[in-house]
């Protein structure tokens, strides 16, 4: 019978100590999401946040890493996999290609431009790296998928999705008013939040402000950037394999066989028609799974690192959201 003592209760207390606090976190902010019905209060967004000031103030103290490790890992890649039911093939080609794109050469553009800024700002690649891919394709989701071949450290994660959802927020809330000055028309709306805005929720909230067509039509283009994450991941692994100079170093970028998962459900869902409450189960296990996994790498994180590293990488997001929206709008006048 395992005790106080045994390698198996120090296992099982280890690994409960570190995720038990990090699933409350991701609950909490879930329904505090819940209870404001408002798209700024991001679930990932708070529950990092949430975990890195919990941090803060156990000071010398930390949690056992194995259960935090546990959350960050196989729980939050969990959660990454199951965006695969937010997406059909069926639903991007009913879009268009303009639309696809707009949302695709958006991608590429933005994820190549962030690239090439942070190295002039002299910032580490996978922070960069991490800023890239959440700016250039769906937020929070997407810095997280992308570290696993970045392989940044906590702080470059939580630093990185702080800074693209508020950018973010920020085109949210922009977004709607700029096209009224520009005399957008619903469709052409659309395309443009759902191709530059970052997270799956403020397009939501920004395109439906210009009426369901708008609505539906940013939802859609939204889902679409979404399902460029798996191609820009598996990018990222290949060119990443392709530098490495020796058997070491090549060994050291593992595959990262979740985004298959990804793929997979979303080719499931095209072909297999599932009740409207297993939809909205799965996007809310989604955002749960990364919102622990995001908390728990909260709870790993030292602000005293964040505080070092400046303005710099707030810059870089800055510059990111900017060029991604001035250049959708670009694509949309001139490709639609």
């Amino acid at each position: 019978m395992p005790t106080a003592r045994t390698p198996t209760f120090q296992s099982a207390s280890g690994m409960a100590l570190g995720l038990l606090p990090a699933c409350a976190i991701a609950a909490g902010a879930m329904g505090l999401r819940h209870t404001s019905g408002t798209a700024i209060l991001s679930p990932m967004l708070v529950a990092v946040l949430v975990g890195a000031g919990v941090r803060a103030l156990m000071g010398p103290y930390s949690l056992p890493p194995t259960g935090l490790a546990f959350a960050s890992r196989p729980v939050l890649r969990a959660g990454i996999v199951l965006l695969g039911l937010q997406v059909t093939l069926t639903e991007i080609a009913e879009l268009g290609l303009g639309a696809f794109g707009v949302a695709a050469l958006t991608l590429a553009a933005s994820y190549l431009a962030i690239i090439w800024a942070g190295r002039l700002l002299g910032l580490p690649v996978p922070l960069t790296q991490l800023i890239a891919a959440g700016t250039a394709v769906c937020g929070a989701s997407a810095v997280v998928a992308a570290n696993a071949v970045a392989r940044g450290s906590e702080s470059d994660v939580g630093y990185a999705v702080a800074s693209v959802t508020v950018f973010g927020t920020i085109s949210m809330l922009a977004l709607p008013l700029m096209a009224g000055l520009l005399g957008m028309d619903p469709v052409a709306y659309g395309i443009w939040a759902g191709a530059s805005i970052h997270e799956v929720a403020q397009v939501t909230a920004a395109s439906f402000q210009l009426g369901p067509e708008a609505g539906q039509v940013g939802t859609i283009t939204k889902l679409a950037r979404v399902m460029l994450l798996a191609p820009l991941v598996l990018t990222m692994a290949l060119i990443a394999r392709g530098i490495a100079t020796s058997g070491a170093a090549l060994g050291g970028v593992r595959f990262p066989w979740f985004v298959l998962g990804f793929v997979l459900l979303a080719a499931v869902n095209g072909v297999v028609t599932m009740p409207e409450n297993v939809y909205s189960a799965a996007a809310e296990g989604a955002t749960f799974l990364m919102a622990t996994g995001l908390a728990a790498m909260g709870l790993s994180t030292d602000l005293r690192d964040l505080r070092k590293r400046g303005l710099v990488p707030v810059i870089l997001g800055a510059l990111g959201g900017c060029f991604v929206v001035f250049f959708a709008l670009g694509a949309v006048t001139i490709l639609l």
